[in-house]
């Protein structure tokens, strides 16, 4: 295996990147633990597996970057009103 493909299996796992900032494993001992059991390991996926799921994240930020803010805000209008209506006839009894 060489540097180029630690390189990109770092790349879609930017998780090992809390371990290296927070002090907990460098660089050199993920290279190294690549290299010698390779990407699809039980070692390397306790370095990524307890994580947050980026993907899963950007796929939620995707989806709310999808929504209309302007049919939300028209249903939060009705449901207003609704209940003003429901209070108004409640207080007439």
């Amino acid at each position: 295996m060489s540097k180029q493909n630690f390189i990109s299996y770092a790349r879609n796992h930017p998780e090992l990147a809390n371990y290296v900032l927070n002090g907990k494993v460098t660089w050199q001992q993920l290279y190294e633990i690549y290299e010698i059991y390779g990407e699809n390991n039980n070692i390397l996926e306790n370095y990524t597996k307890n994580n947050i799921d980026l993907n899963s994240f950007k796929e939620v930020f995707n989806v709310i970057k999808k929504v209309d803010l302007e049919n939300v805000q028209n249903s939060i209008n009705n449901i207003q009103k609704t209940i003003g209506l429901i209070q108004t006839i409640g207080t007439k009894k």
